[in-house]
């Protein structure tokens, strides 16, 4: 039969093997969550880059073919003509729009992290009951 003492340093090995383990899950998840925060900031610097050269690419092309578009029509009606592009550039502008928030509503930030987690809450809540 087991002494009090026995099953006291049982239980504080025990203890303290649960403790070391649940900080090398402490430590595996922050190390996914450092990674996670990096490849979303390159992923947003990246996307900021490429949005920024197309916008000013966009911006000249634009100006350029709103200009050729002006001069051509120039003789037949210049308030018709500028008022076609307006509608068409203002279209567009609203399309884009819509895109962006549709993209800015299906963002998933950080999804692997909180899989994880979620996966160690059900497996501790299996093993707790």
């Amino acid at each position: 039969m087991e002494t009090p003492l026995d099953s006291s340093l049982h239980l504080a090995e025990t203890s303290k093997r649960v403790a070391q383990r649940l900080l090398v899950i402490c430590e595996n998840r922050f190390h996914l969550l450092m990674v996670e925060v990096q490849e979303e900031r390159e992923r947003i610097l990246r996307t900021l880059l490429l949005a920024i050269g197309a916008m000013t690419l966009g911006l000249l092309a634009m100006f350029t073919l709103t200009a050729i578009i002006v001069l051509v029509f120039w003789d037949r009606s210049p308030l018709i003509v500028l008022g076609i592009l307006t509608a068409v550039y203002a279209g567009a502008s609203a399309f884009l729009c819509v895109r962006l928030a549709r993209l800015q509503r299906d963002w998933r930030m950080l999804a692997g992290t909180l899989e994880q987690l979620k996966k160690d809450r059900e497996c501790l809540a299996k093993n707790l009951n």
